[in-house]
């Protein structure tokens, strides 16, 4: 790679290595929700078999286990990731 090339990462790595927690937290959000998409979320267990389509959102996930997320139809919705299946959606 060419310094050039190199020099705005190392900027932006200064810009951000200055920012508060909160500032990082922040900019951190806003990247995230650049990267939005549509997804298929399906639960499957034995006979039970549920799915939910992600318009524009985002799945996250925290240490307890489980996957959360609003589905196309604005309902906030927690499942286990044990048997939970994420496929992105082609626009």
């Amino acid at each position: 790679m060419k310094i050039i090339q190199i020099l705005p990462l190392f900027a932006l790595a200064a810009i951000v290595a200055g920012c508060t927690q909160d500032q990082q937290n922040q900019l951190s959000r806003k990247v995230v929700e650049l990267l939005d998409s549509d997804y298929r979320v399906t639960y499957a267990n034995g006979p039970t078999t549920k799915s939910w389509t992600i318009k524009n959102g985002k799945v996250t996930t925290s240490d307890k286990g489980y996957y959360y997320f609003w589905d196309d139809q604005k309902h906030y919705v927690q499942v286990p990731i044990e048997n939970t299946f994420i496929e992105e959606l082609d626009h």
